[in-house]
């Protein structure tokens, strides 16, 4: 596709993140939830957290832990800072502290060390896929689109396509917008499918956003083993 390109989904809100964070009482009630939403979706729904930029913007990201280790994982265009940097990463009243212990630009993936865990939310367990999800597998990923609060979307694998510098990448056929940068996509089994990163923009004629053909980089890229490494230093442990 000649005119196709792509736009990253990074939101900036004019909104300071104190101003934004749900109360304690938005926190307490009580969501109506269909009988057809799964298990895993309301796990991947629950893990779901904002992860708030310099100026007030966000994106989003998932609460994961991997070998006792809880983290963040992200797209790197949301937390770009460099290695060592903090943001803020928050989940209704909660609010924590998170540094960038990962971060790959061409691919697009980061994870964010969470030193003091969630009290009110439980990480799900980090699961990646061991190769690229097949063409009409189910998706399903929870994220915060523009100033929506949190939102729980499902999708199917449309194809692939290559982005240069990471090569492959996959198609969803779902709904993105900006603020659900860093993503976190799963499979109805629960395991890693790939970080939402992009979505498709058409600037022929002009431009339109096309907002259900997203671009997620493949889980196969990251190699937990660095980020751990890197945790572990932090840390100054001598176990891993």
């Amino acid at each position: 596709m000649k005119y196709l390109s792509l736009l990253l989904l990074s939101l900036t809100i004019l909104i300071h993140p104190a101003q934004a964070a749900e109360t304690t009482q938005q926190a307490m009630i009580v969501e109506s939830v269909n009988s057809s939403i799964s298990k895993i979706e309301m796990k991947v729904r629950e893990a779901a957290v904002k992860i708030w930029t310099e100026g007030g913007g966000h994106g989003s990201g998932t609460y994961m832990v991997h070998k006792g280790f809880h983290f963040v994982l992200t797209a790197q265009h949301v937390a770009d800072r460099g290695m060592g940097s903090t943001y803020l990463i928050s989940k209704g009243e909660e609010t924590r502290q998170a540094i960038v212990v990962y971060q790959n630009a061409s691919d697009d993936i980061a994870v964010l060390f969470i030193q003091e865990e969630f009290r009110f939310m439980s990480p799900i367990k980090y699961r990646p896929m061991k190769q690229v999800l097949g063409v009409g597998e189910s998706i399903t990923y929870s994220g915060y689109p523009s100033s929506h609060k949190l939102m729980s979307i499902r999708g199917r694998v449309a194809g692939y396509e290559d982005k240069a510098g990471s090569g492959q990448q996959i198609i969803l056929h779902t709904y993105g917008w900006f603020g659900c940068s860093g993503s976190v996509i799963f499979n109805k089994s629960g395991e890693v499918v790939g970080v939402l990163w992009g979505v498709d923009a058409e600037y022929y004629p002009s431009l339109a956003i096309v907002e259900d053909m997203i671009w997620v980089v493949p889980i196969t890229k990251l190699d937990i083993k660095k980020p751990i490494k890197t945790i572990c230093k932090y840390n100054k442990l001598n176990f891993c």
